[in-house]
C-alpha cells in the first residue's frame, strides 16, 4: 500500500519555499526539484479552523483555495486581523506597498515581528515599508491610501500569475511605481500621528522566487480531483504558487489546493504528467490593471 500524506500548505523560510506535512515533516523546495503526487482519497475534507478539526469532516470543493467548509471558514475569519477580528492586538504593525507587475501595486499591513514573510507569502515581486505603529493606526493608513490614492488592498492571484514572465528586467524598473507611491503616501495630510513613517527601501524578490528568465506559464491547475496526478520539475516559486515544467509546458500549481486531500507519490512513469483540469492563460485585457 502506498504511503499517504496530508499537506498543511506552503511556508516561506530562510531556506526558501517549504511544503509542510501533517506530523511536522517538511520538504524544502528548490529549482530542479521534482514535485510529483497523486490524490489518493475519494474526497477532499475540510481542514478545520484555528487548530481544531472540522466537527463533521465536511467535504470541500477541489477548486477551493481555503480548504474549509462554510462554518470553519467563518470561525477562522472571526479571529483574523485581515477581517478586523482582532481590534485590540497590542503588537506593532507595518504598513507596506507591494508590487506584483506593471500597474499592480497594493497596500497592506503585517505584524512587525513577521518581517517580510507576508510579502513572500503573497508573491510580492518587490515591496517597501511605509510606516510602523499600533494596529488601528496602520489600518487608518491603509484606508487612507485606498481612498486618497486609489491603491487597492487586494490583487487577484490570477492577475499576478499572468504577468510574471513579462516583468521589467531591472530592479530599478520594477521599483519605479513603488518609489512614486511611497512619496505620494507620506505627503498625504491625514497621515496617522501614531504611525512612524519609514524611508523608501525597495526589496526585490525576483531572484528569491527564481523568476529571472523563467519560461512563461501556459496555464494553472484549476482544481485537484480524485486520482488526479500532478508531476513536474520546479522552475520557480512565488507566494503559494509553484511553477512546474510539465509535458504541457510550465503550469502553475497553487499549493492552497493541496490541504484536505490525501496525497501519495506519483509513479516513476508519470514524470511531467498532468491528470487534473488545467485552465489556460490568456493575455490580460487592455487596461485591466
Amino acid at each position: 500500500m502506498a504511503q499517504v500524506w496530508k499537506c498543511s500548505g506552503l511556508r516561506w523560510s530562510d531556506d526558501g519555499p517549504v511544503l509542510v506535512w501533517s506530523g511536522g515533516r517538511r520538504s524544502v523546495l528548490g529549482p530542479g526539484r521534482r514535485v510529483a503526487f497523486r490524490t489518493d482519497g475519494a474526497v477532499r475534507e475540510c481542514v478545520g479552523a484555528r487548530g481544531h478539526p472540522c466537527a463533521v469532516r465536511a467535504p470541500v470543493s477541489g477548486r477551493s483555495t481555503g480548504a474549509r467548509c462554510e462554518e470553519c471558514a467563518r470561525l477562522d475569519r472571526a479571529h483574523s486581523v485581515a477581517a478586523d477580528g482582532i481590534a485590540d492586538d497590542p503588537r506593532p504593525y507595518h504598513v507596506y506597498l507591494a508590487w506584483f507587475g506593471p500597474g499592480m501595486v497594493k497596500v497592506g499591513i503585517t505584524a512587525v515581528e513577521r518581517g517580510p514573510a507576508r510579502l513572500l507569502e503573497q508573491g510580492a515581486v518587490c515591496f517597501t515599508w511605509l510606516g510602523a505603529g499600533p494596529l488601528m493606526a496602520a489600518r487608518r493608513a491603509e484606508e487612507l491610501l485606498r481612498a486618497a490614492l486609489k491603491v487597492p488592498d487586494r490583487i487577484p492571484y490570477g492577475h499576478k500569475r499572468v504577468v510574471r514572465a513579462a516583468l521589467p528586467g531591472s530592479d530599478t524598473e520594477r521599483a519605479a511605481e513603488v518609489v512614486v507611491l511611497h512619496a505620494r503616501a507620506l505627503a498625504l495630510g491625514a497621515w496617522p500621528e501614531a504611525l512612524v513613517p519609514e524611508p523608501c527601501q525597495v526589496v526585490d524578490h525576483v531572484r528569491v522566487f527564481g523568476l529571472d528568465g523563467v519560461p512563461a506559464a501556459v496555464g494553472e491547475v484549476a482544481e485537484l480531483v480524485p486520482g488526479g496526478v500532478v508531476s513536474g520539475e520546479l522552475v520557480a516559486a512565488a507566494g503559494p504558487d509553484l511553477h512546474l515544467a510539465t509535458r504541457r509546458g510550465v503550469v502553475v500549481l497553487d499549493t492552497r489546493l493541496l490541504p484536505g486531500w490525501e496525497l501519495a507519490a506519483a509513479g516513476a512513469g508519470e514524470e511531467g504528467e498532468l491528470g487534473v483540469p488545467v485552465r489556460e492563460f490568456t493575455a490580460p485585457q487592455e487596461g485591466l490593471f
